[in-house]
């Protein structure tokens, strides 16, 4: 039986090369103590003893960072209306600075253990690299507990109730200002713990790991 040809400008060719080249960057401190020009993607990774993300956490010390608790993406301002070309500015450093804002202002994580990778990449693979991340490690504020990514919602949307990652992780000062969620914390913390029983790290990726 005849295999078709390799195509190199397959899609999922290019979603694992953009994969690859984030994977093989070595780990920082979160944020990026310097700023740096250019949009792309991200995978956020904790090292901390939060009881919940244990099973996550240790697979990202030692300097494994094998497994992201986040994955995410930077565009230029306007590309999300199709402005593709747009000359990015800093979007890239920008969104990882939020991330640790976020992550500063919550009672029970230190972002003294988070850590990023990060590529910068032109804008129209951009999307392509996140959603390959996503399913290839499936990270839990992506996958099961919704609501780190959110930008603080203008004063016409405050009436949306708070997310779980904010209910898990009370402080963010304008998440206190929204309705309340339909589920309580203990609630969600049942569903990360069902999640994480059921959740594995994908071996065939940590060959995209530095040796």
């Amino acid at each position: 039986m005849s295999k078709a040809p390799f195509n190199p400008l397959d899609k999922l060719s290019l979603a694992r090369g953009l994969a690859r080249a984030l994977l093989e960057n070595p780990c920082e401190r979160l944020p990026p103590q310097a700023s740096f020009p250019g949009a792309g993607i991200y995978a956020i990774y904790y090292s901390g003893k939060f009881p919940l993300y244990e099973k996550i956490a240790s697979l990202n010390r030692a300097g494994k960072f094998a497994a992201p608790i986040y994955a995410g993406r930077a565009v230029p301002e306007g590309a999300r209306k199709g402005a593709l070309g747009k000359e990015p500015g800093t979007a890239l450093f920008r969104r990882l600075r939020e991330h640790a804002k976020s992550i500063e202002q919550v009672e029970n994580l230190e972002v003294a253990d988070f850590w990023c990778r990060y590529l910068v990449v032109d804008d129209i693979w951009i999307p392509l690299g996140e959603q390959l991340l996503i399913e290839a490690f499936s990270p839990l504020w992506n996958a099961a507990l919704d609501g780190f990514g959110i930008h603080h919602p203008g004063g016409g949307r405050t009436g949306q109730q708070r997310s779980a990652w904010d209910v898990l992780h009370p402080g963010r000062p304008w998440a206190k200002n929204l309705k309340s969620n339909k589920r309580s914390e203990a609630h969600i913390a049942g569903e990360v713990r069902v999640f994480l029983e059921g959740w594995k790290l994908r071996k065939d990726w940590l060959r995209f790991e530095p040796g």
